[in-house]
């Protein structure tokens, strides 16, 4: 039996002709990545052990993104540790504020992913990755430490759930409203340490951007990793911005599989996630009347250049509605510039909304966007669970750009065909 995405990346990394799903491996990692939530835990073991140099200089990335800027004094105390490490050790991509980003845009456009890498990150999110046919999974602070000193890490070969994607999304549909749909189907345990293979000719309508939005929430499954095939879309992505070489990696035809569903997208409508779970997803056409105190564009599910055009092209020459708030958070500052040239940041400014400088903010209530009790939002960001973004008695509810720019006008949950779009 042939082997998967997943089992032929790991297979690389570990040094072996093949591995089974269940197998424990020691493997070889291309980057490993800290943020300034996670990073100090592993700098302070790091530290501990004595050791006075990591693998290799240009493997480790350090970003502060979740409390970035500086919030208060405890989140300027953690970044002046990563800073300062950074120096010592002689980081090499050591993103400072000015010229960070989320870090899960940041990195694959910066080119420091590429297809075929094995990625480890300590934050749930680093599954992004999977867009670019990588493996790339989080892991513990003091894992990130080891695999800074040694430039390896333990895994157990996941087993893989094959998703096949046929026909074409309709309008506003876009790859947030897919992998909810999954997510609603399978449940947030429904690919439990599995990785998510996606194939299909309904690949070839889903661009990078939303690939990475469903690599993004493979985690909200209960995934491993979530990781899409090699094609044309993935080699221009990447061969734009690689900053080494890579290989290319193909499933077997024969490869394994747990388990296989399929998903028509010509069938699907735009998705909303009720609170508390992203499992809890409802077609827009049966979401009924819910107003909204707070919209959120952004975050590392939904920050990308594509999905601040997506809201801006059904909030362009109106406005947020009265007593409902805007928050936009571009990915990185690229992408801020990118917004600002194309004039999307003019659009959004015009129509009432908050135009932000990178950051996680308010998707995990951590700042520039925290929801008091009784309030709602509807939000681009990745999970609903009690608290998120805020009060524990607030409520998330997920969609996408185009959605959420919609309901920020009507002032409720709703769809750009209210407005006649």
């Amino acid at each position: 039996m042939g082997m998967t995405l997943t089992e032929k990346i790991l297979a690389r990394h570990a040094g072996k002709d093949r591995v089974e799903p269940g197998e424990l491996i020691l493997a070889k990692v291309d980057l490993a990545l800290g943020n300034d939530v996670t990073s100090p835990i592993a700098i302070d073991a790091v530290r501990r052990m004595g050791v006075k140099a990591v693998f290799d200089r240009e493997k480790i990335a350090l970003v502060p993104d979740h409390f970035a800027p500086n919030k208060d004094i405890k989140s300027a105390e953690q970044m002046k540790k990563m800073r300062e490490f950074a120096r010592e050790y002689g980081i090499v991509n050591y993103f400072e504020v000015g010229r960070m980003g989320i870090e899960h845009v940041l990195l694959p456009d910066e080119g420091l992913v590429v297809p075929g890498d094995l990625v480890i990150g300590a934050d749930s999110h680093t599954c992004t990755y999977g867009a670019l046919c990588a493996f790339s999974t989080g892991v513990g602070s003091t894992d990130l430490a080891a695999a800074m000193i040694s430039g390896e890490v333990w895994l157990k070969v996941p087993s893989s759930l094959r998703i096949v994607l046929t026909g074409k999304p309709g309008k506003w549909v876009e790859g947030k409203d897919v992998i909810l749909h999954i997510i609603g189907k399978i449940g947030v345990d429904g690919a439990l340490y599995q990785a998510m293979e996606y194939a299909g000719d309904g690949l070839s309508s889903l661009p990078m951007a939303w690939r990475f939005t469903m690599s993004n929430m493979a985690i909200e499954a209960g995934a491993k990793n979530g990781i899409f095939p090699f094609d044309g879309i993935t080699r221009a992505y990447a061969d734009a911005r690689a900053k080494r070489k890579y290989e290319v990696v193909a499933a077997d035809k024969d490869a394994g599989y747990a388990a296989e569903m399929s998903v028509d997208l010509s069938s699907l409508e735009p998705q909303v996630a009720f609170p508390h779970l992203p499992s809890n997803t409802r077609p827009l056409s049966r979401v009924g009347n819910v107003p909204i105190d707070q919209v959120v564009v952004g975050s590392c599910t939904n920050g990308r250049i594509e999905d601040l055009r997506s809201a801006a092209a059904v909030i362009r020459g109106r406005k947020v509605h009265d007593g409902v708030r805007m928050l936009i958070f571009p990915a990185t500052q690229e992408i801020y510039l990118q917004a600002m040239r194309e004039g999307l940041m003019e659009t959004f400014v015009v129509a009432g909304a908050a135009f932000s400088t990178p950051t996680c903010g308010p998707c995990l209530g951590g700042h520039m966007g925290v929801l008091a009790k009784g309030e709602r939002a509807i939000a681009t960001t990745n999970r609903n669970f009690v608290g998120r973004m805020g009060h524990p008695e607030s409520e998330v509810y997920l969609a996408n750009p185009a959605i959420a720019a919609a309901s920020a006008v009507l002032g409720r949950i709703g769809g750009p065909d209210e407005l006649g779009l």
